[in-house]
């Protein structure tokens, strides 16, 4: 564990680890005109409850990142450092170097250290192999380079980015679902191609070193970015547009996942109604300058993340009810989703 640790850092860490506190060398800052710290905080929630179930804590590290890290870069900030907390019934030595592991090797994957955390045993509050994972990270960002809906433009493009599966929301209603249905995770999905448990877990996509690099490869044309996190497409979308201005994210653009089609099948539901729940296949979204848009799907192409062209930021009041509006109490554009997706499901 310690190994994995080291990896993540750099020069700029000090103190090693086991110290109180985790000390990072902020001088390069005096390079900033005005740097602006950016700090995001996060869990991965009840997916945990599977990856206990089957005995399988590997994954789990890199879910945690891609939640904590990833909001991080939305503002346009390079990540600095996290810390992490893992909270459990008793600590068995194994488990907690999987989990990690799976933190170190992701935050290398995001360039980012991890220059601390801490593991507390709650006998009496948590079962024996119960646990909980939670992060905090910390990144930079030059004020005048900040991404936001104040950068968004009429006539913008609204780029989709594809995730690898559920990432790590909407696990409370998977969980529901196959519970219901008397599914058990070691039962094998013919159309996933794995047992429940295996495809439940399929880690979170990292999107911040590729994002970081379509910004720096763009010049200022990436205008705003949203995590597709709790809350779903059109309000996480909304989000990062300003008021005034409206779009319409266009379903026949992609498919969903192969996962979230058997999930719904299995409930019985349309994916539709699941849209506010899960990500459906889109893990992020890209609101760039129109004349960019191949530029930007090439960019994110080369580091392995297909993305597509999937609305146009538009002025004005929405034609329309139906729209997402004031998410998470931020009061931005207007989104909701239109027409029916690519395989033909609603």
């Amino acid at each position: 564990m310690k190994s994995s640790v080291r990896a993540t850092q750099g020069p700029e860490v000090l103190g090693g680890v086991g110290g109180f506190a985790g000390m990072y060398d902020a001088s390069f800052l005096t390079s900033y005109d005005r740097p602006i710290l950016a700090s995001s905080t996060d869990g991965v929630g009840t997916k945990v409850a599977i990856a206990q179930a089957i005995d399988k804590h590997d994954t789990i590290g890199q879910d945690l990142v891609g939640m904590v890290v990833d909001d991080i870069v939305v503002v346009g900030a390079k990540p600095l450092f996290m810390t992490d907390y893992i909270a459990t019934g008793k600590v068995f030595p194994q488990r907690i170097a999987d989990i990690v592991r799976g933190i170190a090797d992701a935050c290398t994957a995001t360039g980012t250290a991890l220059v601390g955390g801490e593991t507390a045993e709650h006998p009496g509050l948590l079962g024996e192999d119960d646990y909980d994972v939670a992060g905090a990270a910390t990144g930079v960002v030059e004020y005048d380079a900040m991404l936001g809906a104040h950068r968004v433009q009429p006539g913008d493009a609204i780029l989709a980015l594809a995730s690898s599966g559920l990432h790590s929301n909407g696990f409370s209603l998977v969980r529901h679902i196959l519970k219901n249905a008397g599914l058990g995770y070691g039962d094998r999905v013919d159309d996933l191609g794995a047992t429940w448990g295996e495809a439940l877990l399929e880690p979170t996509r990292l999107y911040t070193l590729p994002l970081l690099r379509l910004i720096e490869q763009l010049g200022g044309d990436v205008h705003s970015l949203s995590h597709v996190t709790g809350g779903g497409i059109a309000a996480n979308l909304a989000r990062v547009l300003p008021q005034g201005t409206w779009a319409e994210v266009d379903r026949s653009t992609w498919s969903p996942s192969p996962v979230f089609r058997v999930l719904s099948d299995v409930a019985g539901t349309s994916l539709m109604s699941s849209e506010g729940t899960w990500n459906l296949g889109v893990g992020f979204f890209a609101v760039v300058a129109q004349n960019r848009v191949a530029d930007a799907v090439a960019a994110l192409a080369n580091d392995g993340i297909a993305a597509w062209q999937t609305g146009t930021v538009q002025a004005g009041q929405a034609p329309e009810s139906g729209f997402e509006q004031g998410a998470k109490g931020v009061d931005g554009g207007a989104v909701r989703l239109v027409g029916t997706y690519a395989d033909g499901a609603n």
